[in-house]
């Protein structure tokens, strides 16, 4: 049976245009089984020393490390058991919010999500399509100035997920004109993605 992760970081709730869109996208789909992980309202702990040791499995872990262990094992999982994962990646002061880093390093996993080898590492979630969706107050894609789109390409492709289709919203706090193209173009961009 089909499966979409959906990944939502926007800190605007309600407000929050990126959130908008994947509702929209993942609605058109009318996929069977969708997984939503909101990762502003349900916050994931940041990644310490002492929780990178818990990831790597190194000695005996304490409660909190178990949890979070647990916590990893559970994210892993419906990453794996995923074939689509939409990612909403909202562009706050030229990055991905803090709560989306905080899941990338929770799935980041030697041995579990990637490993090493001799030619250098090599993901193990191959055969997966990732959307990421991007919102932007300015104009930044193509520029420099976005760090979301290398970031995105490298991460995803660390895991072993090449299939990697990329959406901008741009503009959007530049005024009415602005913001209704940018809105306009994510949409129809959308659209023709889920005609395929």
């Amino acid at each position: 049976m089909p499966h979409t992760l959906v990944l939502k970081s926007s800190i605007l709730a309600e407000h929050s245009e990126s959130s908008r869109l994947v509702d929209d996208f993942v609605a058109r789909l009318d996929e069977p089984k969708v997984t939503v992980r909101d990762l502003a309202a349900v916050p994931l702990p940041w990644l310490d020393g002492e929780g990178a040791q818990a990831l790597r499995g190194a000695g005996e872990l304490n409660e909190r490390q178990q949890a979070l262990l647990a916590l990893s094992n559970e994210l892993v999982a419906e990453l794996k058991a995923a074939e689509r994962v939409v990612i909403a990646a909202p562009m706050y002061n030229f990055h991905v919010p803090v709560q989306l880093k905080a899941w990338i390093d929770l799935v980041c996993r030697a041995g579990v999500t990637f490993r090493y080898t001799e030619q250098g590492p090599e993901g193990l979630l191959r055969g997966k399509q990732a959307v990421v969706i991007s919102t932007r107050g300015g104009q930044h894609h193509g520029s420099d100035r976005d760090l979301i789109t290398p970031y995105m390409e490298t991460v995803l492709g660390f895991l072993g997920i090449s299939d990697v289709e990329f959406v901008y919203a741009e503009g959007l706090n530049m005024g009415g004109d602005a913001r209704d193209s940018g809105l306009n173009s994510a949409r129809a961009r959308l659209e023709q993605l889920v005609a395929g």
